[in-house]
């Protein structure tokens, strides 16, 4: 499928995207559920870790992407659940999610007690790819969720109301960033109910890749420069010379699409990478790794043809 060349294009593994094809045709979606079924917003640059990711989903396992700030962990759980054709379900754990929100939570309805079904519960009927977004900032009661859901007896059981069955499509991802805030070490009985694969730190290719495919009118020189900004603020926050909020790939993108719209190049990376940090010694350090990347004197035609 021509929206899949992104997969040949970066040589994975021929038989793994046939078998993802006969796996769209297996698990047909349901209509209430297709409006969920979306594009990436970006393709996934990293050969081994798609196959790795593809093989653990044909297989029926789920995922645990662990990594640093930047290394593209949401962006390959979107990937999959496009090359599946699944519907997407986010959750983004914080201290105050429970086991109501997960499940579901009871309500009236037309003078009855029903169930409000919860993301978790939907994902599992629907056949999606739940996306555990921060899974080790989740609470107690909300990990106990996951361990019958995510484990070979691939159920849930509903306080006051029946047990389900998971959809044989529905997956879960979730995600990791080490050192935030709020974070804590998974215990082993969660993670031995995923396979982790540990997301390695962006490199030229895979940026140049990513920028190659959002941005193909970008000039080729300028493209460079936009990436360097990120490979030389990826190294000083590795040296701790800064700490990783202006290692943002996001507001990088969104800095290009601004710069697109016609703002000057440097407005823009000030706005989508160096305001991302409030402290002023820290903002200079940024300030000058933009500035020997990114001339003032750029217009939107230094950057687009």
């Amino acid at each position: 499928m021509e929206e899949l060349n992104f997969l040949s294009e970066q040589g994975v593994d021929q038989r793994l995207v046939r078998s993802a094809l006969a796996f769209r045709e297996r698990y047909q979606v349901k209509e209430e559920a297709a409006s969920r079924v979306r594009a990436p917003l970006m393709p996934f640059y990293g050969r081994d870790l798609l196959e790795m990711a593809m093989a653990a989903v044909l297989e029926g396992e789920n995922l645990l992407l662990a990594g640093p700030k930047a290394t593209g962990k949401n962006v390959l759980a979107e990937n999959l659940a496009y090359i599946f054709g699944r519907p997407i379900y986010n959750v983004s754990f914080h201290v105050n999610t429970g086991s109501g929100e997960l499940i579901g939570t009871d309500t009236f309805e037309g003078n009855e007690v029903k169930l409000r079904k919860g993301i978790i519960y939907n994902c599992a009927e629907m056949g999606g790819f739940g996306i555990l977004d921060e899974i080790n900032m989740a609470r107690n009661d909300a990990v106990s969720v996951l361990h019958a859901t995510l484990d070979y007896r691939r159920t849930i059981d509903v306080p006051g109301y029946d047990r389900i069955d998971l959809h044989p499509a529905a997956r879960f991802i979730g995600t990791m960033n080490y050192g935030y805030a709020g974070t804590k070490e998974l215990n082993e009985a969660l993670v031995s109910r995923f396979l982790v694969i540990d997301m390695p730190a962006q490199t030229g290719d895979s940026l140049e890749f990513i920028f190659r495919k959002m941005f193909p009118e970008a000039r080729k020189e300028a493209v460079h420069q936009f990436i360097g900004v990120f490979l030389d603020l990826q190294q000083k926050s590795m040296n701790s010379e800064i700490t990783t909020k202006a290692l943002d790939l996001r507001g990088l993108l969104a800095a290009m699409k601004i710069v697109r719209t016609g703002l000057t190049p440097w407005q823009a990376v000030r706005m989508g990478v160096v305001n991302k940090t409030f402290d002023v010694f820290e903002k200079q350090i940024v300030e000058d790794v933009v500035s020997t990347r990114i001339p003032r004197s750029w217009s939107r035609e230094d950057v687009f043809q």
